[in-house]
């Protein structure tokens, strides 16, 4: 299989800009996925708002606190500054799309056809995986985790959470799901390259499931409910990425195949 890099009509040739061109691409790209970010914040701060936004991410653990139980805030500016990093992290979520395009944009002319082909699809597909994570996080996770939580505080303790630790622990969370849903990914990305192939992903299973338990419970509270919710998708996700690396793995004699020698050659 001929690599397009060495052929002799490159697809690329001729596309090269100079680097003063490509600094000012890269700024016209970074200023349009601002632009999109602002956009999209000034729309959410008007409606629904930042402090509603925040209650929509706390009414998971609102929800299990007892009844009549409020966060609270310890710092004087808490109250201003944490609902605004969560308009500003929801307005970059909902601007991903337009982000991810100007990234693909500019990276794109560098690319060959077989590249591009390869690229996109993944881009676009990583991006849904690690919204699947974010929201498997929040409307099934969290609710067992802060219910599981609750049930072993004392009677006599009366829970009030700090918001600025609350946004820690769940971007800590929105985190750690979002790039676990990208196991399926990193393991297509793997066998599409040729750094492993099928069969060993097939025998790495066992030490992947150890992995994942391992990963579980260090990224996650140490609560059986929560790290089973991270390992155990994670364990199943991989399994996903082994039957995808079938349709996309790269041939064993891509390589390992002799060039055919020319008559040339053999007289």
């Amino acid at each position: 299989m001929s690599d397009p890099r060495k052929d002799p009509e490159d697809e690329l040739a001729g596309t090269e800009q100079p680097f003063v061109a490509h600094l000012m691409e890269l700024r016209d790209r970074l200023i349009k996925a601002l632009l999109a970010v602002g956009v999209v914040a000034g729309v959410l701060a008007l409606y629904p708002g930042p402090g509603q936004l925040y209650d929509v991410l706390a009414a998971p653990l609102v929800a299990h606190l007892p009844q009549g139980a409020t966060m609270i805030a310890t710092s004087v500016i808490s109250p201003f500054m944490v609902p605004l990093k969560i308009l500003l992290m929801t307005a970059f979520m909902v601007a991903l799309p337009v982000v991810l395009y100007q990234v693909w944009a500019f990276v794109a002319p560098g690319l060959y056809s077989h590249e591009k082909r390869m690229v996109l699809p993944l881009v676009i597909s990583s991006t849904i995986l690690f919204f699947a994570g974010v929201a498997f996080c929040y409307f099934l996770v969290f609710g067992k985790v802060f219910a599981f939580i609750q049930s072993f505080a004392p009677k006599s303790i009366t829970a009030a959470p700090d918001i600025e630790a609350y946004l820690g622990f769940v971007l800590s969370m929105f985190l750690a799901f979002g790039l676990a849903f990208e196991v399926p990914i990193a393991v297509v990305v793997l066998a599409r390259i040729g750094i492993v192939t099928v069969a060993q992903l097939k025998n790495f299973r066992g030490y992947f499931i150890v992995l994942a338990f391992v990963i579980a419970a260090i990224v996650t509270p140490p609560d059986v409910i929560s790290q089973l919710a991270l390992a155990i998708p994670m364990c199943l996700l991989y399994e996903a990425g082994i039957w995808a690396a079938r349709f996309v793995a790269k041939p064993a004699d891509d390589e390992d195949t002799p060039a055919p020698s020319s008559p040339a050659a053999k007289s």
